[in-house]
């Protein structure tokens, strides 16, 4: 049994499941991506892509993390979030990721929110106010990060295509 075409499917599998990963914060999507393009490129033989284009793409998945906690980071400091507020975000999203699409999107944004009340300790309407600014600047820095993996995927996979029809 050939295990090429095998291989190349399981290749395209993870860079699917990895685009999903870069919107679903469970899963470690520019990882994933850059494993399904090795594999493709390991079961060629790297006749087509070479190490010059792998250590691109490596180099593109490095700086994805980079760019997430940038942006996550950004969009908290600019309306001066507290590390409650940092933590609950984080807290809340993997919690989102239980209640579907909608869960990823409020998920975020409510555990910044109940963070940045936790750490003012008071549940007065200025507080409340200030909690719900901290809570949208937060969703905002992970709409920005996701936005921006999302591109970094897809130039991946453009470099990639590119490589592999140019044969290196």
């Amino acid at each position: 049994m050939q295990t090429e075409p095998f291989l190349y499917a399981l290749a395209a599998v993870l860079v699917i499941v990895g685009l999903l990963g870069t919107i679903l914060p469970a899963l470690p999507g520019i990882p994933l991506v850059f494993a399904g393009l090795l594999l493709a490129a390991w079961v060629d033989g790297f006749v087509h892509v070479g190490p010059l284009t792998l250590a691109l793409l490596a180099l593109l998945t490095v700086l994805s993390f980079l760019v997430d906690f940038w942006a996550t980071a950004m969009g908290a400091k600019r309306v001066g979030a507290s590390r409650k507020a940092l933590a609950g975000a984080v807290i809340g999203t993997f919690v989102g990721i239980f209640f579907g699409i909608p869960g990823i999107f409020v998920g975020p944004f409510a555990g910044a929110m109940a963070g940045e009340l936790l750490h003012r300790r008071r549940l007065d309407a200025p507080a409340l106010g200030e909690a719900t600014r901290v809570g949208l600047g937060t969703w905002i820095g992970v709409a920005v990060a996701v936005a921006l993996k999302l591109m970094l995927a897809f130039a991946m996979i453009g470099v990639f295509a590119l490589a592999w029809w140019a044969g290196r």
